[in-house]
C-alpha cells in the first residue's frame, strides 16, 4: 500500500492519479493530516471520489499497516509546494518548488504534477510515455493550442516542457488533434471555421449543431472484462419492445426540443444494437427518420458490435435505411481468449459476417480489438492483427484493456490471478504499423484509468473513413443528445461550460420512469434549445 498525507484539500484525484499510474498494481489511498481530515470532513467538503480515496480513520499510517511508501505533500504558505519520500519514517528524498497561486488553479496544479512526476520518475527509475497526463483527452491540449494559432513546434515543446510527454506521444496527439480539426471543419460546432476566402469565423456562444446518441442496453452475453451499462438480452427479451416504447417516447420530447438545431451525427451503441430482432431496429429507425432532420447528416453509424448478434435480415434492415457505418467487432481472433472472456462468438463468425456485410455493399465496416486481454502476448496480439489486415477494414479501433471496478474480471482477480495482462510499447508500435500497412491512419484517441500499460486506446482510418462522432465525444465541441437507459446527454454551451442530463441505467426502472426521464431533460434542455 502507498499513502499520501497532503496536509490541505487539494488537487487529491491528481495526486491519486499520478501515483496510481507509477504503481498500477497497489493501493494507493490518500490521507490528511489529523487536523486537515479533521477540518474536511466536519466542512463536509470530500466529494464521494475522494472521501474513498481517504483513509478516514484518524489513525496516522504507522498506527495501521506499514505502507510500503508514504508521500508527504505539504502546501506551505502562499506559493510552496514540498514532496517528501519516505521510507520507514526516514526520508529517502525530498524537494519542492513554488507556485504562483495568483496565476491559477491551473498553473498551480501543473507544477505540483511535474514536481511529482520527477520525483517518482527518480524513486522507480521509470518515465510514463504520457508523463504527469492524468486525463482521458490528451488531444484537447494541442487542439486548444492549435485555436491559439500555435505551430505544431510550438506545441511539441510546451508538451515536452509542461507535461513530460514522450516524443512519440507527444507527436501522435498533435497529428491526431491536425486530422480532427481538418475534419471537425464542415460540421456545427464551437471551433474556429477557416473559410475558403482565407478568413476565419469564430463561433460565440452555443454551437447549433449537435449529434444524437441512442442506446440499447443489450448484449448477447457480459463480457468478463465490461463494466458498460448492458444486460444479457435473453433475461430481458420479452421486455425489450417496452423498452423500445419507452425510448420512442424519449425520442418524442428531444427531437421536438431541439428541432431549432441542426444534427450532424447519429450513433446508435450499447450494448449491443444488433441484439434487437429486425422488425424492432427498422421500428427504431424509422422513428428516428420520422422524428428528426436528418438532411445534413454526415455519418449514422450502427454499432452491430458481436458477430453472433449479426443476421443478413438485420444488415439488410440497416442497408435499407442508408446506415453509412457500421462496427463488427471481434476484439481479439484468438478462440481461446474470446471462450474466456465469455464472447459467444466463433472466430469463423467474425470473418463470416464481415465478408456479408461487404457483399451486402457496406463501405465503411470499422472494428475493435483489445491489446492487454488475459493470456495475451505479442504473438497472439500479431496474429490477431493479421486477420484483421486481411478483411481490410475501412477503420480500427485498438483499444488497451482497462478494467473497472465493476468488471468481472476485477472483482475476481484472485480467481484469474495467473493470466497475465500484457501491454507494452512494442506491441502498441506493432499494432500502429499493422494499421499503416493497411492504409489506416490515427485519426481519435482517449484514455482511461487503469489502463494496461498506461498507454491509449487509438482509432485507425482510411482517408474519408474516420469515425466522426467519436471524435465529437472526445472534444466537447458541441452537445450530445443522449435518449436510452445508462445514456448521458452531454450540452456545450461554450469551452468553458458543459453541462450533462443523466438518465437511469437500470432497464426496468427507465421503463418504469420514463416521464420522469423526460422531465429531467425538460428541466435541462428548455433553455438549451431555446439557444
Amino acid at each position: 500500500m502507498i499513502t499520501v498525507q497532503l496536509n490541505r484539500q487539494n488537487f487529491e484525484y491528481d495526486v491519486h492519479s499520478l501515483v496510481k499510474a507509477f504503481y498500477p498494481e497497489e493501493n494507493v489511498q490518500i490521507a490528511y493530516a489529523p487536523e486537515a481530515l479533521e477540518e474536511n470532513l466536519a466542512e463536509g467538503s470530500l466529494s464521494q471520489t475522494e472521501k474513498e480515496m481517504v483513509r478516514g480513520s484518524g489513525k496516522t499510517p504507522e498506527e495501521e499497516t506499514q505502507p510500503s511508501l508514504k508521500l508527504v505533500i505539504s502546501f506551505i504558505g502562499e506559493g510552496g509546494i514540498r514532496v517528501q519520500f519516505l521510507k520507514q519514517g526516514n526520508v529517502e528524498l525530498e524537494d519542492e518548488t513554488t507556485a504562483d497561486w495568483r496565476l491559477g488553479r491551473k498553473e498551480v496544479k501543473n507544477e505540483l504534477k511535474r514536481l511529482l512526476y520527477r520525483m517518482l520518475s527518480a524513486y522507480t527509475g521509470q518515465k510514463l510515455p504520457w508523463g504527469n497526463l492524468t486525463g482521458i483527452r490528451p488531444t484537447k491540449i494541442p487542439m486548444a493550442l492549435l485555436e491559439q494559432g500555435w505551430k505544431n513546434s510550438d506545441i511539441a515543446q510546451y508538451m515536452r516542457d509542461t507535461y513530460y510527454t514522450s516524443n512519440e506521444k507527444t507527436a501522435l496527439a498533435i497529428s491526431i488533434a491536425n486530422k480532427e480539426r481538418h475534419i471537425l471543419q464542415n460540421l456545427h460546432t464551437n471551433l474556429i471555421r477557416e473559410n475558403g476566402d482565407g478568413t476565419k469565423t469564430e463561433h460565440k456562444g452555443v454551437p447549433e449543431g449537435y449529434s444524437l446518441y441512442v442506446g440499447i442496453p443489450f448484449c448477447p452475453s457480459i463480457c468478463l472484462y465490461c463494466s458498460f451499462s448492458s444486460s444479457p438480452i435473453h433475461l430481458w427479451k420479452d421486455q425489450v419492445d417496452a423498452y423500445l416504447d419507452a425510448l420512442c417516447r424519449e425520442i418524442d420530447y428531444a427531437s421536438e426540443a431541439f428541432q431549432r438545431k441542426i444534427l450532424d451525427t447519429v450513433y446508435i451503441g450499447g450494448g449491443t444494437p444488433t441484439t434487437l430482432e429486425p422488425y424492432q431496429m427498422d421500428r427504431l429507425l424509422t422513428k428516428l427518420e420520422n422524428s428528426f432532420c436528418l438532411d445534413q447528416v454526415q455519418e449514422f453509424t450502427v454499432e452491430a458490435g458481436r458477430p453472433d448478434s449479426i443476421t443478413r435480415e438485420k444488415l439488410e434492415v440497416l442497408r435499407d435505411h442508408g446506415i453509412s457505418r457500421i462496427s463488427i467487432n471481434p476484439q481479439t481472433m484468438n478462440q481461446k481468449t474470446l471462450d474466456f472472456i465469455g464472447r459467444k462468438h466463433t472466430v469463423e463468425q467474425t470473418v463470416e459476417m464481415f465478408c456479408l456485410a461487404r457483399e451486402l455493399g457496406f463501405d465503411n465496416i470499422n472494428m475493435d480489438l483489445i491489446v492487454g486481454l488475459p493470456g495475451e502476448e505479442k504473438p497472439e496480439v500479431e496474429h490477431t492483427l493479421q486477420e484483421i489486415v486481411r478483411l481490410d477494414p475501412d477503420s480500427l479501433t485498438v483499444h488497451s484493456l482497462a478494467v473497472k471496478r465493476a468488471a468481472r474480471l476485477r472483482l475476481f482477480r484472485e480467481e484469474h490471478k495467473e493470466m497475465t495482462m500484457t501491454n507494452n510499447r512494442e506491441i502498441m508500435d506493432m499494432t500502429s504499423e499493422y494499421a499503416a500497412k493497411s492504409g489506416l491512419f490515427p485519426y481519435y484517441m482517449y484514455r482511461q484509468k487503469n489502463m494496461a500499460g498506461n498507454f491509449e486506446n487509438v482509432g485507425y482510418a482510411k482517408a474519408g473513413k474516420e469515425g466522426i462522432y467519436n471524435i465529437l465525444i472526445m472534444e466537447e465541441v458541441q452537445s450530445i443528445l443522449a435518449l436510452g437507459a445508462g445514456a448521458s446527454t452531454k450540452l456545450v454551451w461554450a469551452k468553458d461550460r458543459i453541462e450533462r442530463i443523466e438518465n437511469v441505467k437500470d432497464i426496468k426502472n427507465y421503463i418504469e420512469r420514463i416521464d420522469e426521464m423526460i422531465e429531467r431533460k425538460k428541466a435541462g434542455l428548455y433553455e438549451y434549445s431555446q439557444s
